[in-house]
């Protein structure tokens, strides 16, 4: 298995991934092309992708602003998992975040992602009880 950097070109192959892969929210935007190439060109050295036998069978993206790293759409294909590529991903990022002088992460897991709350707790994420996650959409100009 071999983790690499991940490249606009990975595009469609991660897409079919992540839709593929249960409890990853996605989005018609932010996961399109163009939204993935954009947050790729602004996080250019922490997202990666895992191939087997020249296949991409998991991935990690990853980012920062400045202060805090952050995980998006970490997978690894369901018949691979418990080998270690998802812990792989995740220590490649984490390496990637320390180098730029990052020194915490974050991310947010469905509650109903029992399999992925397990690998997260296993590796050493903790939950934040004392927060409240919140969103809200921003409508684009045309």
């Amino acid at each position: 298995m071999k983790i690499r950097k991940f490249e606009i070109s990975d595009y469609d192959s991660v897409y079919a991934l992540w839709q593929g892969t249960a409890n990853i929210g996605l989005n018609d935007i932010d996961d399109s092309r163009e939204g993935i190439e954009k947050y790729l060109t602004r996080n250019p050295h922490t997202s990666f992708v895992a191939e087997l036998d020249g296949e991409i069978v998991g991935t990690i993206m990853c980012g920062n602003d400045g202060r805090r790293g952050y995980i998006h759409h970490a997978c690894v294909v369901s018949e691979l998992r418990h080998r270690g590529i998802g812990a792989g991903l995740v220590e490649k990022a984490l390496s990637a975040l320390s180098d730029l002088g990052i020194t915490k992460a974050a991310l947010v897991v469905f509650e109903r992602n029992e399999g992925g709350n397990e690998f997260w707790e296993r590796i050493g994420f903790t939950t934040r009880p004392d927060l409240v996650y919140r969103n809200k959409v921003i409508l684009q100009k045309k």
